[in-house]
């Protein structure tokens, strides 16, 4: 911190409290070279996360209408807030730790749609109705006939793993 009267670089903190706004912390201190007091704020320095719509609109990073997304595809299933909470703490975990501030929806799409399918393949099928905006009929179609493949393909697995234990 550069001293306001002598503009030397060291100083010492006398006094550090919360500022009245509770947004800043106040710091009284003392320069080194002329003795002077002075004061000082910090606060932190909050850059908002955006998420870049299809459209290449932006907007702020939301982690409600994550949870909204969520809530409305496992509408009526078992799936527990517990689990939904924990999907949305790693899209948001997701978000914070990427070293770009703006992250495409696309992006929070596939983070999301991955742990959904491995926990209830119905709700990642409403999910993904919405999210994958399908053009047809058809498009949908194939993403159930996939679904349906990768369920008798563990289901074959596990009939196997089962012959050998016997």
């Amino acid at each position: 911190m550069r001293c306001p009267f002598c503009t030397h670089l060291e100083d010492k903190v006398v006094d550090s409290r919360e500022a009245k706004d509770g947004d800043s912390i106040r710091r009284r201190r003392e320069c080194l070279e002329c003795g002077r007091r002075f004061t000082s704020y910090e606060r932190i320095d909050e850059i908002p996360y955006m998420v870049i719509k299809k459209d290449g609109r932006r907007e702020t990073f939301d982690r409600n209408k994550i949870m909204a997304g969520l809530l409305r595809a496992c509408e009526k299933r078992p799936i527990s807030a517990l689990q939904l909470e924990a999907l949305v703490d790693s899209v948001e975990k997701h978000v914070q730790e990427s070293s770009d501030r703006e992250v495409p929806t696309n992006e929070l799409g596939k983070i999301i749609m991955t742990p959904l399918k491995a926990l209830d393949k119905v709700a990642y099928v409403r999910f993904a109705s919405v999210y994958l905006e399908f053009e047809d009929v058809s498009e949908f179609m194939n993403e159930l006939k996939d679904l349906v493949r990768a369920r008798d393909r563990s289901i074959k697995s596990k009939k196997a793993k089962v012959k050998k234990q016997k």
